[in-house]
């Protein structure tokens, strides 16, 4: 038992079928793809912007933890903790302001010392802090 195909190609199209086989995308179609286009492209760029910024932020960061734990150490090595302070530090083309402040721990014997460094990304401050436990009797 044999089937005949359900749809025929047409062995003679006209010319006038042809040229509508042939033409370009409607005004409709353009628009439409000219609005979807106007959503995503803002949506992707703003993506874009903030990865950027997650990464500057990141980078810098990582920096002011390296400039933190030098300020600790230093300040630990020299006593010069039990004062506090504040400075300046340059890093490369950055520039970290440090504090260092000295508190009482629970146990009466320990201090808690703690470094905040405060970095700027596009006009935004950010921080970082490092804490340790000291013997008070050092």
């Amino acid at each position: 038992m044999r089937f005949a195909p359900t749809h025929r190609p047409d062995s003679g199209s006209s010319p006038a079928r042809s040229r509508r086989a042939l033409q370009a995308f409607t005004l409709a179609e353009v628009l439409a793809a000219l609005v979807f286009m106007a959503i995503v492209i803002p949506v992707a760029v703003e993506g874009v912007r903030i990865a950027s910024l997650a990464g500057v932020v990141g980078e810098r960061k990582t920096t002011a933890t390296r400039v933190a734990e030098r300020v600790l150490n230093e300040h630990i090595i020299t006593g010069a903790f039990r004062s506090g302070g504040s400075g300046l530090i340059r890093e490369g083309i950055h520039e970290f302001q440090y504090s260092i402040r000295t508190e009482p721990w629970s146990e009466d014997t320990m201090q808690l010392v703690t470094v905040q460094v405060i970095f700027p990304v596009r006009g935004r401050d950010y921080d970082v802090r490092l804490s340790t436990l000291l013997d008070n009797t050092l």
